[in-house]
Protein backbone atom coordinates (compact mmCIF):
# COMPACT_ATOMS: atom_id res chain seq x y z
CA UNK A 1 0.00 0.00 0.00
CA UNK A 2 3.46 2.20 0.39
CA UNK A 3 2.03 3.71 3.66
CA UNK A 4 4.66 5.31 5.99
CA UNK A 5 4.07 3.31 9.36
CA UNK A 6 5.78 3.87 12.31
CA UNK A 7 5.77 0.88 15.04
CA UNK A 8 6.77 1.18 19.02
CA UNK A 9 8.73 -1.52 20.22
CA UNK A 10 9.64 -3.26 16.95
CA UNK A 11 13.00 -5.13 17.20
CA UNK A 12 11.30 -8.30 18.75
CA UNK A 13 8.06 -10.66 19.46
CA UNK A 14 4.92 -8.91 18.27
CA UNK A 15 6.43 -5.83 17.32
CA UNK A 16 8.64 -7.44 14.79
CA UNK A 17 5.41 -9.67 13.78
CA UNK A 18 3.63 -6.11 13.05
CA UNK A 19 6.45 -4.87 10.98
CA UNK A 20 7.16 -7.76 9.09
CA UNK A 21 3.06 -7.97 8.16
CA UNK A 22 3.26 -3.93 7.12
CA UNK A 23 6.40 -4.48 4.98
CA UNK A 24 4.70 -7.54 3.29
CA UNK A 25 2.00 -5.73 2.60
CA UNK A 26 3.93 -2.71 0.73
CA UNK A 27 4.51 -0.37 3.43
CA UNK A 28 7.60 1.67 4.90
CA UNK A 29 8.10 1.04 7.85
CA UNK A 30 10.21 2.63 10.63
CA UNK A 31 11.40 0.06 12.84
CA UNK A 32 11.53 1.72 16.69
CA UNK A 33 13.88 0.00 18.95
CA UNK A 34 14.96 1.06 22.84
CA UNK A 35 18.13 -0.75 23.35
CA UNK A 36 17.69 -4.24 21.14
CA UNK A 37 19.66 -2.44 18.38
CA UNK A 38 21.24 -6.24 17.19
CA UNK A 39 18.19 -7.54 16.79
CA UNK A 40 16.94 -4.27 15.30
CA UNK A 41 19.13 -4.40 12.38
CA UNK A 42 18.68 -8.08 11.93
CA UNK A 43 14.19 -7.29 11.28
CA UNK A 44 15.53 -4.45 9.06
CA UNK A 45 17.38 -7.29 6.89
CA UNK A 46 14.32 -8.95 7.00
CA UNK A 47 11.76 -6.44 5.72
CA UNK A 48 10.67 -7.01 1.91
CA UNK A 49 10.59 -3.85 0.00
CA UNK A 50 13.02 -0.87 0.47
CA UNK A 51 13.07 2.88 2.32
CA UNK A 52 12.83 1.34 5.60
CA UNK A 53 14.72 2.71 9.02
CA UNK A 54 15.69 2.11 12.41
CA UNK A 55 15.12 4.88 15.01
CA UNK A 56 16.15 4.83 18.16
CA UNK A 57 14.32 5.79 21.30
CA UNK A 58 13.69 5.58 25.20
CA UNK A 59 10.25 6.10 25.47
CA UNK A 60 10.74 6.79 29.29
CA UNK A 61 12.20 10.49 28.52
CA UNK A 62 9.35 12.67 27.85
CA UNK A 63 10.82 14.33 24.77
CA UNK A 64 11.58 11.03 22.94
CA UNK A 65 7.93 11.12 21.28
CA UNK A 66 8.04 14.09 19.64
CA UNK A 67 11.86 13.76 18.40
CA UNK A 68 10.19 10.04 17.36
CA UNK A 69 7.72 11.25 15.14
CA UNK A 70 9.87 13.83 13.80
CA UNK A 71 12.78 11.75 12.87
CA UNK A 72 9.93 9.31 11.04
CA UNK A 73 8.05 11.92 9.14
CA UNK A 74 11.89 13.46 8.19
CA UNK A 75 12.89 9.78 6.80
CA UNK A 76 9.53 8.45 5.53
CA UNK A 77 7.87 11.69 4.30
CA UNK A 78 5.26 11.96 7.16
CA UNK A 79 3.22 8.63 9.72
CA UNK A 80 -0.02 7.71 8.04
CA UNK A 81 0.15 5.25 10.42
CA UNK A 82 0.93 4.92 14.02
CA UNK A 83 1.26 1.40 15.81
CA UNK A 84 1.77 1.63 19.72
CA UNK A 85 3.23 -1.46 20.59
CA UNK A 86 6.13 -0.66 22.87
CA UNK A 87 5.34 -2.28 26.59
CA UNK A 88 6.94 -1.99 30.01
CA UNK A 89 5.67 -5.26 32.00
CA UNK A 90 7.50 -5.47 34.86
CA UNK A 91 6.38 -8.32 38.11
CA UNK A 92 5.39 -6.29 41.16
CA UNK A 93 3.00 -8.20 43.66
CA UNK A 94 1.82 -6.27 46.82
CA UNK A 95 2.74 -8.88 49.30
CA UNK A 96 6.54 -9.37 47.80
CA UNK A 97 6.94 -5.53 46.71
CA UNK A 98 8.81 -2.78 48.44
CA UNK A 99 7.24 0.52 48.14
CA UNK A 100 10.24 2.19 46.83
CA UNK A 101 9.99 -0.96 44.16
CA UNK A 102 6.70 -0.59 43.42
CA UNK A 103 7.14 3.39 43.15
CA UNK A 104 9.68 2.75 40.60
CA UNK A 105 7.56 0.33 37.96
CA UNK A 106 4.37 2.54 38.42
CA UNK A 107 6.69 5.09 37.33
CA UNK A 108 8.12 3.40 34.43
CA UNK A 109 5.03 1.45 33.27
CA UNK A 110 2.88 5.14 33.20
CA UNK A 111 5.84 7.08 31.40
CA UNK A 112 5.85 3.92 28.64
CA UNK A 113 2.70 2.07 28.31
CA UNK A 114 0.14 5.36 28.40
CA UNK A 115 2.34 9.43 28.30
CA UNK A 116 4.69 7.61 25.44
CA UNK A 117 1.55 6.34 23.57
CA UNK A 118 -0.68 9.27 24.03
CA UNK A 119 2.55 11.81 23.16
CA UNK A 120 3.32 9.73 20.09
CA UNK A 121 -0.41 9.55 19.23
CA UNK A 122 -0.52 13.65 19.60
CA UNK A 123 2.39 14.11 17.39
CA UNK A 124 1.61 10.82 14.48
CA UNK A 125 -1.90 12.59 14.96
CA UNK A 126 -0.99 16.26 14.07
CA UNK A 127 1.21 15.12 11.36
CA UNK A 128 -2.05 13.13 9.68
CA UNK A 129 -4.39 16.30 9.89
CA UNK A 130 -1.32 18.63 8.44
CA UNK A 131 -0.87 16.80 5.71
CA UNK A 132 -4.82 15.82 5.20
CA UNK A 133 -3.88 11.92 5.57
CA UNK A 134 -6.62 9.86 6.83
CA UNK A 135 -4.33 7.76 9.09
CA UNK A 136 -4.91 5.06 11.40
CA UNK A 137 -3.84 4.14 15.16
CA UNK A 138 -3.33 1.01 16.45
CA UNK A 139 -2.90 0.09 20.11
CA UNK A 140 -1.83 -2.62 21.68
CA UNK A 141 -3.53 -3.35 24.50
CA UNK A 142 -4.26 -6.19 26.66
CA UNK A 143 -6.64 -8.98 28.28
CA UNK A 144 -5.41 -8.47 31.25
CA UNK A 145 -7.43 -4.27 31.34
CA UNK A 146 -10.70 -6.58 31.71
CA UNK A 147 -8.84 -9.65 33.67
CA UNK A 148 -6.49 -8.04 35.99
CA UNK A 149 -2.72 -8.41 36.62
CA UNK A 150 -2.24 -9.48 40.14
CA UNK A 151 1.49 -9.59 39.79
CA UNK A 152 0.99 -6.68 37.07
CA UNK A 153 -1.07 -4.82 38.09
CA UNK A 154 0.80 -1.49 36.41
CA UNK A 155 0.54 -3.11 33.45
CA UNK A 156 -2.80 -4.42 33.30
CA UNK A 157 -3.93 -0.75 34.56
CA UNK A 158 -1.97 1.22 32.13
CA UNK A 159 -3.56 -1.55 29.50
CA UNK A 160 -6.77 -0.25 30.61
CA UNK A 161 -5.75 3.46 30.49
CA UNK A 162 -4.68 2.73 26.85
CA UNK A 163 -7.79 1.58 25.32
CA UNK A 164 -9.96 4.23 27.29
CA UNK A 165 -7.18 6.81 25.41
CA UNK A 166 -7.99 4.70 22.48
CA UNK A 167 -11.81 5.51 21.93
CA UNK A 168 -11.35 9.08 23.05
CA UNK A 169 -9.35 9.77 20.22
CA UNK A 170 -11.30 8.16 17.97
CA UNK A 171 -13.97 10.07 19.12
CA UNK A 172 -11.99 13.77 18.46
CA UNK A 173 -10.04 12.30 15.42
CA UNK A 174 -12.59 10.92 13.32
CA UNK A 175 -13.72 14.30 11.66
CA UNK A 176 -10.25 14.23 10.46
CA UNK A 177 -10.76 10.84 8.84
CA UNK A 178 -8.33 9.25 11.19
CA UNK A 179 -9.38 5.65 12.87
CA UNK A 180 -8.08 4.56 16.23
CA UNK A 181 -8.35 1.37 17.64
CA UNK A 182 -7.18 -1.50 19.69
CA UNK A 183 -6.62 -4.74 20.12
CA UNK A 184 -6.36 -7.01 23.49
CA UNK A 185 -4.78 -9.90 23.15
CA UNK A 186 -4.29 -12.74 25.47
CA UNK A 187 -0.77 -14.69 25.91
CA UNK A 188 1.49 -14.35 22.93
CA UNK A 189 4.03 -17.05 22.35
CA UNK A 190 6.93 -14.59 22.22
CA UNK A 191 10.17 -14.77 23.74
CA UNK A 192 9.40 -12.36 26.62
CA UNK A 193 6.74 -14.28 28.04
CA UNK A 194 7.79 -17.93 27.05
CA UNK A 195 8.35 -18.82 30.77
CA UNK A 196 5.18 -17.86 32.16
CA UNK A 197 3.16 -20.21 28.91
CA UNK A 198 2.68 -22.91 31.34
CA UNK A 199 -0.01 -26.07 31.11
CA UNK A 200 -2.57 -23.82 32.98
CA UNK A 201 -2.13 -20.60 30.59
CA UNK A 202 -2.53 -23.04 27.67
CA UNK A 203 -5.29 -24.87 29.06
CA UNK A 204 -6.96 -20.90 29.83
CA UNK A 205 -8.36 -21.05 26.08
CA UNK A 206 -10.28 -24.14 24.69
CA UNK A 207 -8.23 -24.35 21.41
CA UNK A 208 -5.32 -25.41 24.36
CA UNK A 209 -2.68 -22.75 22.75
CA UNK A 210 -1.76 -19.16 23.10
CA UNK A 211 -1.55 -16.45 20.15
CA UNK A 212 0.84 -16.76 17.58
CA UNK A 213 2.56 -13.19 17.00
CA UNK A 214 1.31 -13.50 13.11
CA UNK A 215 -1.91 -13.95 14.41
CA UNK A 216 -2.17 -10.77 16.13
CA UNK A 217 -0.28 -9.44 13.47
CA UNK A 218 -2.51 -9.62 11.04
CA UNK A 219 -5.27 -8.17 13.09
CA UNK A 220 -3.53 -4.69 13.48
CA UNK A 221 -2.92 -4.66 9.78
CA UNK A 222 -6.57 -5.19 8.97
CA UNK A 223 -7.22 -2.40 11.99
CA UNK A 224 -5.07 0.04 10.27
CA UNK A 225 -6.65 -0.41 6.45
CA UNK A 226 -8.54 1.71 4.71
CA UNK A 227 -11.51 -0.73 4.57
CA UNK A 228 -11.57 -0.67 8.59
CA UNK A 229 -12.47 2.58 9.13
CA UNK A 230 -15.44 1.64 10.69
CA UNK A 231 -13.86 -0.30 13.56
CA UNK A 232 -12.56 3.36 14.66
CA UNK A 233 -13.48 2.91 18.57
CA UNK A 234 -12.97 -0.44 18.99
CA UNK A 235 -11.71 -2.55 21.19
CA UNK A 236 -10.49 -6.13 19.73
CA UNK A 237 -10.50 -8.94 22.16
CA UNK A 238 -8.30 -11.47 20.59
CA UNK A 239 -7.72 -14.41 23.04
CA UNK A 240 -8.77 -17.70 21.50
CA UNK A 241 -11.81 -17.69 24.10
CA UNK A 242 -9.53 -17.75 27.24
CA UNK A 243 -11.72 -14.59 28.55
CA UNK A 244 -15.13 -13.47 27.76
CA UNK A 245 -17.08 -10.10 28.98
Amino acid sequence: MNRSVLITGAARGLGRAIALAFAQAGDRVAVHYGSSRSEAEELLGLLPGKDHTLIEADLRDPDAPPALVATAVERLGGVDVLVNNAAVNLPHPVADTSFEEWSRVWRETVDVNILGAAHLSHQAARNMIERGVRGRIVNIGSRGAFKGEPDHPAYGASKAALHSLGQSLAVSLAPHGIAVASIAPGFIATERVAHRITDEVLAQSPFGRVATPEEIAAAVLHLASPEAEWASGSVLDLNGASYLH
